[in-house]
């Protein structure tokens, strides 16, 4: 039976997307092909469309389109155009801009300097209010992207340097950003103030710099890891080496604990902590919370494994796989009929039903968005014997809209937002459910506590206390007011 509150797209995967990741690479040959690789490694944070820009001397050569890496740049022929010593990368899903040729990245333009592209995850809070302005001074934008507001903001700044004119542009700018860029004179990258949104540096044996999202995309081209770019600091990285430069002064870093949670993948590094790990000690800490008497603990796979290992070695309960997942999935070509609505999740999950049944069991899964997941993986559970089912979930409720880069439904269609958690225990059809508490959280990131004056990360998502000014949202919240006003 189809659930009555289920989203019209039957083979939503109900969950909390990162919207991007960047590579950039300087100093080496094959620079398009190392990024080809790193890009491999980010694929998890975009599956909608990729693009390269390389540089070789006084010439930019640039390829984007629609789908997955390995689909986009499997030519040989098309590598051989990528040429140069230095490149940079990007991965997106759509949070600002529709899914369209025009909005993916790296976008290039020429600018008075030479050329420039620029490779932006996160998403801007004042894009809108700044994309008013450029255009009553007479801009054109060819895209509905934030981060062409990035490139016309450079392209309107006297400065002689870029350098210069990028740190004159994100002077004006709000939001969560980890940008990599490229132009004649090197590469450049940044993280916001708050350090929101990752970027790490590594090196190659050869001397060349590489700048990624997350660690896993040195590792993928055997580049050592040597830092994370700290919060509001910018590198730059030319024929003269590395430098360092923190233009905006001192802010308290929030970067964002989604990333443990969820977005980054388990063999990454970040914030001093293996995501792996930290994952492992959620579902310590979950067990300790929440015990229930149960004989074996599945995980969601694959967001839920590494909590559900913590957490079953925590309670001395046995981890058995009983989901398996579909690896293979990708857009469905079937028609949503009713019957195959039915069918619709286990395109990507199975019932191991000789493991399951007659079995209390523990399901754990990193979050609860709509809850549709859940109800379809619960009602799965149970059709193949279980006895009981516990749902445990290995974040705090997810209560509140990222405005930060990440694909979050509006707030009335959160399942936290709207139910407390007895009702979403009846809604998703479990014998019980529990969150992770945010202290509890916060111990698994090494932490004693929460700081409710100054949070270590950005937890907006469960707390509704965001770092930065909301610009957009509250001049947009206020027009659709005055708009609803007019019509009454």
């Amino acid at each position: 039976m189809i659930h009555p509150h289920q989203p019209s797209n039957p083979f939503d995967d109900d969950k909390l997307r990162e919207e991007c990741g960047v590579f950039g690479i300087f100093g080496t040959s094959d620079a398009a092909r190392h990024t080809v690789l790193g890009l491999h490694a980010l694929q998890h944070r975009g599956q909608e469309a990729a693009g390269i820009v390389s540089y070789s001397p006084d010439r930019f050569h640039s390829h984007r389109d629609l789908g997955q890496v390995g689909d986009i740049f499997s030519s040989e022929q098309l590598m051989n155009r990528l040429v140069g010593d230095s490149a940079i990368g990007h991965v997106r899903y759509s949070t600002t801009g529709d899914t369209v040729l025009r909005n993916v990245q790296p976008l290039f333009a020429e600018i008075d300097d030479g050329g420039f592209a620029v490779a932006h995850n996160g998403n801007l809070t004042n894009a809108w209010q700044l994309r008013r302005q450029l255009i009553s001074d007479g801009s054109i934008f060819q895209s509905t992207s934030d981060t062409e507001v990035i490139m016309h903001l450079v392209a309107n700044s006297r400065h002689s340097r870029v350098l210069d004119r990028l740190i004159e542009a994100l002077r004006k700018i709000e939001g969560a950003y980890s940008l990599v860029a490229l132009s004649g004179e090197g590469m450049i990258g940044v993280r916001d103030p708050y350090g929101v949104r990752p970027l790490v540096l590594g090196r190659l044996s050869d001397g060349s710099y590489i700048l990624a999202s997350e660690t896993c995309a040195l590792d993928i081209i055997g580049a050592t890891f040597m830092r994370q770019i700290e919060p509001g600091e910018i590198v730059t990285i030319g024929p003269e080496g590395l430098r360092s430069y923190k233009p905006f002064g001192e802010t308290h870093a929030r970067p964002c604990i989604f990333e443990h949670v969820y977005f980054s993948r388990p063999d990454s590094y970040l914030d001093g902590h293996s995501i792996y790990d930290v994952r492992k000690r959620i579902g310590q800490e979950l067990a300790k919370e929440t015990p229930i008497e149960a004989d074996m603990v599945v995980p969601v796979p694959d967001s839920g494994t590494p909590a559900a290992v913590g957490y079953a070695q925590e309670a001395g309960i046995p981890f058995e796989l009983g989901i398996v997942r579909n690896h293979y999935v990708g857009r469905t070509f079937i028609e949503p009929t009713d019957q195959i609505r039915n069918l619709g999740v286990k395109l990507k999950h199975n019932a191991n039903r000789w493991a399951l049944k007659d079995k209390r069991v523990v399901l754990v899964d990193d979050s609860i968005v709509r809850g549709t997941t859940s109800i379809k993986i619960v009602e799965m559970v149970r059709a193949a014997g279980a006895s009981e089912v516990h749902m445990r979930i290995a974040s705090p409720p997810t209560r509140f809209s990222c405005f930060y880069g990440v694909d979050t439904p509006e707030r009335s269609k959160l399942l936290a937002a709207t139910m407390d958690v007895e009702a979403m225990t009846s809604y998703i059809g479990a014998d019980s459910l529990a969150f992770l508490t945010m202290d509890g959280l916060y111990r698994a990131l090494g932490e004693d506590a929460r700081h409710a004056l100054q949070p270590q990360f950005c937890d907006a998502c469960f707390s509704g206390e965001y770092p930065t000014k909301l610009t957009d949202h509250k001049e947009m919240g206020e027009a659709k007011q005055l708009s609803l006003l007019a019509e009454r």
